[in-house]
């Protein structure tokens, strides 16, 4: 019974487990908004095992080693309660949203690749192409603007696009 008593209570401080959770979280988040925007969206089977490494890695900076529930409780809820904050700061103060959420960026513009955003982000002319197929577009000069969003998404704009006319108002 001794046992059992002690996965439900706390043997880390309660302060420390969430320092440590707010540290590391924090740290990995920043060094994430590093990379690329297409490193950091997309959901391949590498970027799905460096995500296990990373929560590895950290691990037992976060931990401790902790042995009870609550502990473990406690630092999943600092995690997700940073997220949520980040978020909310985001949404509240534009110049802190700049960061957390950098905008897009432009790829190509008028049927003309942008090189050097595209060597920002490392996107080849090949992964380039492929993404406009899949938008049903075949020829470059048929583009008006391809961005790279902050979520890795590629957004592309046609030149055949039209926007829909505002009704007269009044």
């Amino acid at each position: 019974m001794k046992d059992l008593w002690k996965l439900f209570v706390p043997d880390t401080p309660l302060w420390e487990i969430a320092l440590r959770g707010s540290v590391i979280y924090l740290s990995i988040f920043f060094l994430l908004r590093v990379l690329h925007k297409r490193e950091s969206g997309s959901t391949g089977v590498t970027d799905l095992l460096v995500i296990v490494l990373i929560a590895d890695a950290a691990q037992n900076a976060m931990a401790d080693d902790y042995t009870s529930i609550a502990d473990g409780v406690l630092l999943v809820s600092v995690i997700i309660g940073w997220a949520y904050l980040l978020d909310a700061i985001a949404y509240r103060w534009p110049a802190a949203a700049r960061i957390i959420n950098p905008k897009s960026l432009v790829l190509v513009r008028d049927g003309r690749m942008l090189r050097r955003n595209m060597r920002r982000e490392l996107i080849t002319e090949d992964e380039l192409y492929s993404q406009l197929r899949r938008q049903g577009i075949e020829r470059l000069d048929d583009v008006k603007e391809v961005r790279i969003e902050s979520e890795a998404n590629f957004s592309v704009i046609s030149r055949n696009t039209h926007k829909p006319s505002r009704p007269d108002v009044g």
